[in-house]
């Protein structure tokens, strides 16, 4: 999610002023975005010059609020109703720390595998018992709190597989690393 995006969400439901709008995207997602009050003002501003957001006044308190536009409904109509492409959704920066160890001298990828399943291991208990304490009164905070559970029980999984690809393709591997220098001129 940007953070314009759910800035955008939060004011479909009525105008607000900055610091509440943070507050509101950290309970609305559950505290997994949390955000500095600087950037909901400097994302504010440029929505306003996008014409996605514009002055709605001020509040009785005399802090400046902001409303949605109709461009800018459009914009959050289009951003919901656009389904998310995974593959591209940001770095798993566990595959690319597997993919380099197959191709660097000197780092081991079952080393890696072995780290993330012990972290991943320690994740999902910690998850566990984070669900145990849940009293079921932040529906946000539940949902969000399944889909790092449903993640992590995953990630087991994909590294067994990792690890059975690996050890078929020791041999291969072994060939393909040689470096170029140790080839032979003939």
């Amino acid at each position: 999610m940007g953070i314009k995006e759910g800035l955008l969400a939060l004011l479909a439901d009525g105008p607000r002023h900055g610091y509440q709008l943070k507050l509101d995207l950290e309970a609305a997602t559950g505290g997994a975005v949390t955000i500095n009050v600087g950037q909901v003002y400097t994302t504010l501003q440029r929505l306003e010059r996008d014409l996605l957001v514009e002055d709605g006044g001020n509040d009785s308190e005399g802090r400046a609020v902001y409303r949605i536009t109709p461009p800018g409904m459009s914009v959050l109509r289009e951003w919901v109703s656009r389904p998310e492409d995974l593959a591209a959704a940001g770095r798993d920066e566990i595959s690319i720390k597997t993919l380099l160890a197959l191709h660097t001298e000197g780092l081991d990828p079952a080393g890696v595998i072995e780290t993330q399943r012990r972290a991943t291991m320690g994740l999902l208990q910690d998850l566990t018992q984070l669900r145990a304490q849940d009293n079921d009164a932040d529906l946000a905070w539940q949902l969000h709190l399944d889909r790092l559970m449903y993640s992590a029980e995953a990630e087991p999984k994909w590294l067994d597989r990792v690890e059975e690809r690996l050890e078929k393709a020791k041999p291969a591997r072994k060939t393909r690393a040689q470096s170029p220098l140790e080839e032979t001129v003939t």
